[in-house]
Order: structure tokens, then sequence, then C-alpha cells
């Protein structure tokens, strides 16, 4: 019905965030440019934040979309109802980490090592939690150990909440 009386070619109210309707606001440019001055210089933990409905997750779907164009590995992890365990076969999942014995035994570990390889590769690891402060506590401590990966002078996982 809107696509034929207002002459558009698709529809504007889609239920997924559609990050090619986001209008950059001055606050939401500068906050886009926040973001992405944070991953490329790896500072390691961001937090966005803000009202229900204020356009985050439209925000990071753009993100998402810009760090495909760069050299960045991505996870996006939408469910806040996970543990520890199905947090780690996530993380796994969406960066395609081959689960080992020995990663199952130490995912840590495993994973650390895989970053390492990114990281002398060059490539950029980008981790988005969507819907963090859902979290339990202890799957966010969790979270902030893996921000613990790091080497003398930079962080080798990008973290943003």
């Amino acid at each position: 019905m809107y696509k034929s009386f207002f002459g558009l070619k698709k529809n504007p109210f889609n239920v997924n965030p559609d990050p090619s309707y986001l209008y950059l606001t001055p606050q939401t440019r500068r906050t886009l440019d926040e973001l992405t001055y944070g991953i490329e210089s790896r500072k390691g933990l961001m937090l966005l934040t803000g009202e229900a409905g204020t356009g985050k997750t439209t925000l990071v779907n753009h993100l998402l979309h810009w760090l495909e164009h760069q050299r960045a590995r991505t996870a996006f992890i939408f469910n806040s109802h996970l543990d520890s365990e199905q947090l780690f076969d996530f993380i796994f999942s969406e960066f395609e980490i081959p689960v080992t014995p020995q990663a199952k035994a130490n995912p840590l570990l495993a994973f650390n090592d895989w970053l390492l390889a990114r990281y002398r590769a060059h490539d950029l690891v980008v981790l988005i939690v969507d819907e963090g402060q859902g979290l339990p506590i202890h799957v966010l401590e969790e979270i902030r150990l893996l921000s613990n990966m790091e080497l003398p002078n930079e962080r080798l996982l990008q973290i943003i909440l």
C-alpha cells in the first residue's frame, strides 16, 4: 500500500532495522565516527547506549556494512540470553573458528591463538553484542575478560556493547 501510494521501491516499514534508511544526524554521525575511530585505533571496549527506538541497531547494521569493506572479521551477537558456554559457541560460529577437542576444552586459549593469527594477518576483529544490558553478570564478566586479550601496544579484539 505505501509503496504504490508514495512511489517507493522498497517497503519502508520492515521489522528489521535497515541501514539503508539510516539518517545521519550530526549526533549519529559523531557516534559513528567515534565507533569507527575506536575500532581502527584498536581501543578495545566501546559502549553504545540510547533510548529504545533511537536507531542503535540500525547504526550497528550500518557499521557492520562498513566493516565488510574493511579487513575486518565480525561477530554479531543478538541474543542476550546466553550462558558462558553458549557465548563461546556463538563466537566460534560467527568467526568461523574450527571447534576442535582442544578448543572445546580451553576456548579462551583457542580464541586467543585465533586472534593472534588474525593480528599477524593485519585483520581487525570486532565483536558486537546487541542488547548487552540483558546479559547475565557472569557472561558480561566473560566479555570483560575477552577485552584483556591484548599485546603490549594494542588490543586484539574490539568489542562493542
